[in-house]
């Protein structure tokens, strides 16, 4: 008869054996994931080259230059109006697109939602239908139709309800209408997943005891799709926030986000340190969006067991 201890003896080898022979993949993986980030960090405390480099000095000049710029004459600080304008502007822009997608997206999975399911999976295929084409390809056909000689200010002058075209390109509403526009479905799905698995009869239920589709929603509804809602939320916030091909080409040039900046950093501006800080800077963004997240299902899932 086989000694309990001898099997969790076996047992302990045979786990041992597994990690070793999966040692050489996880190093592989643990070095591609976090051998680019190192870098980029060890970047931003060394001083610009005069290429677009780096030299081999510490400086701290890359996290100084965030939030703050050196005069060349004086040597002294101030705040770098361009670079926080610009912090503010990603910022608000991704909450008001976060926002306005939710708005649009919360009725569309609803709608999908309580479909009959013969149908559900056609509607779920018209949302996905932009990711099959390229993000830069959806970007131009927005440009298409709010340039001025586009669609909309064509309509509207035939119509003859303006006599001059309207100026929509390059403007943060050009921007925040190409980034719902790609965003959309990122809000839609997982709000639909959520509510999909809603138990309906709680909102029969609620009508049966005279509640108003306003109280339903606010008390039953909303509260049951709370995951799915914070889930969608984070999915549009964290890519609108580093967003950098829709302001480019509905911005132009004119209107920057964060992106923009890094990439400016690390190409005209010849300043990878800055860049490199820059880009820290909005890891740390994502990652406190991250944490909200985490710690908002988290608790919800743990009061509801």
């Amino acid at each position: 008869m086989t000694q309990p201890g001898a099997n969790e003896a076996e047992r302990s080898r045979d786990i041992r054996k597994r990690w070793l022979l999966s040692l050489p993949a996880l190093l592989i993986v643990l070095a591609a994931a976090t051998g680019p980030l190192l870098i980029v960090v060890l970047y931003s405390f060394l001083s610009p080259g005069p290429y677009g480099d780096v030299q081999w000095q510490p400086s701290m000049d890359g996290w100084i230059g965030v939030f703050l710029e050196r005069d060349m004459f004086t040597e002294t600080l101030s705040i770098a109006d361009a670079h926080v304008s610009i912090l503010i502007r990603s910022v608000m822009l991704s909450l008001v697109t976060t926002v306005v997608t939710l708005l649009f997206g919360f009725p569309t999975a609803y709608f999908i939602a309580t479909r009959p399911e013969r149908t559900r999976e056609l509607w779920l295929l018209l949302i996905t239908i932009p990711f099959w084409t390229n993000l830069l390809i959806r970007t131009f056909a927005v440009l298409q139709i709010i340039r001025n000689d586009g669609l909309i200010n064509g309509v509207l002058m035939k119509l003859g309800l303006i006599t001059r075209p309207i100026q929509m390109l390059f403007t943060d509403g050009a921007i925040l209408t190409g980034m719902v526009y790609v965003y959309l479905p990122l809000m839609v799905l997982p709000v639909y997943a959520n509510l999909e698995k809603l138990d309906f009869r709680l909102v029969e239920a609620a009508y049966d005891l005279y509640a108003t589709p306003f109280r339903v929603l606010t008390r039953i509804i909303i509260p049951l799709a709370k995951p799915g809602l914070i889930a969608g939320s984070i999915l549009v916030f964290i890519p609108a926030l580093g967003a950098y091909v829709t302001p480019s080409i509905l911005g132009g040039g004119k209107n920057l986000m964060l992106g923009n900046l890094i990439e400016l950093q690390f190409g005209q501006g010849r300043n990878w340190p800055l860049g490199s800080a820059l880009s820290i800077t909005l890891m740390l963004i994502v990652t406190a969006a991250l944490l909200f997240y985490v710690r908002n299902v988290g608790s919800q899932g743990s009061r509801h067991g």
